[in-house]
């Protein structure tokens, strides 16, 4: 017989919302140092701070901003609070982890997997207390409850015109890499994250 499920408590909660964020913002700095860059509302923010020049986090940050009203309406009061504090945590660790941790030297296609292994575990974390890093993420749940498109293939096809849009920006070898560390990322997210496998929700 199963467990009986159990919700999060308010501290289990506080704690993915801090150190999920953390994770995410290293997986950032090792794609970052690697001159790559991934999938989703992170990845237009890279192809706008490769392009410009602006802080990452900043941008980040304004870029979601947008969404939070969507997802009051689509995934309710409590998963946007969650994801707005999240998100901000993001964007600020973003910008303060360079000043905690220098890397000499980092080996481009190491940068690539760990940073798509890393990105994936901190985006299960939110997953599973019922928050995200928001951004395209909302709009694709959005998307599938009204227009019953399938929120996986509207993700993929924004992923791949994200990460498609990056010639501009970056060098062949350094999209090519990127690729591979989007496919790291979803790859810890398909193995792991399937209905009825967790009972801590």
């Amino acid at each position: 017989m199963a467990a009986p499920t159990t919700g999060h408590s308010l501290f289990e909660d506080a704690q993915s919302l801090l150190v999920a964020p953390l994770v995410a913002a290293f997986a950032l700095l090792l794609l970052k140092e690697g001159g790559l860059l991934t999938g989703g509302t992170v990845g237009i923010a890279f192809l706008i701070h490769y392009a410009s020049g602006w802080p990452l986090g900043a941008v980040l940050f304004v870029i979601n901003l947008p969404f939070y009203a969507l997802a009051v309406r689509a995934m309710g009061r409590d998963f946007t609070v969650k994801t707005f504090i999240a998100v901000s945590l993001l964007a600020l660790y973003t910008e303060l982890l360079p000043q905690w941790i220098a890397l000499q030297s980092v080996d481009r296609l190491f940068a690539a997997v760990m940073g798509g292994f890393l990105a994936g575990i901190a985006i299960l974390m939110l997953i599973r207390h019922r928050s995200s890093l928001g951004g395209l993420g909302i709009l694709v749940v959005h998307l599938q409850n009204t227009r019953g498109w399938r929120a996986g293939k509207v993700q993929m096809a924004a992923d791949c015109l994200i990460l498609a849009a990056a010639v501009f920006v970056r060098d062949p070898l350094s999209v090519a890499l990127s690729i591979v560390g989007a496919v790291a990322l979803n790859l810890v997210i398909a193995v792991n994250h399937k209905a009825g496998r967790y009972m801590g929700t």
